[in-house]
């Protein structure tokens, strides 16, 4: 009978609420800064439909579109929309 080799044991995997921006959230201090989405929300604290919903009745300021699949929002109006709420 051949033998068997042991289970590999199972690969750690890091806690959900763990999430990993590709851009820091120190970009926001360069007005001149083009913010991705997932920036902007954890700049306001807001989800993306949440965000999207503001955009749609104009109480949160529109993103620059730079292509068909890319969308920007300038830091300098993200700022100046965080400053007004507070």
């Amino acid at each position: 009978m051949p033998s068997r080799r042991p289970l590999p044991l199972p690969r750690a995997v890091p806690p959900v609420s763990a999430k990993v921006l590709r851009q820091p959230i120190e970009a926001a201090n360069n007005p001149a800064a083009l913010l991705r989405l997932d920036t902007v929300a954890a700049l306001t604290g807001l989800s993306r439909s949440t965000l999207y919903a503001k955009i749609k009745a104009g109480t949160f300021p529109a993103p620059i579109k730079q292509g068909a699949r890319c969308t920007r929002f300038r830091a300098s109006t993200v700022t100046a929309w965080l400053e007004s709420v507070n």
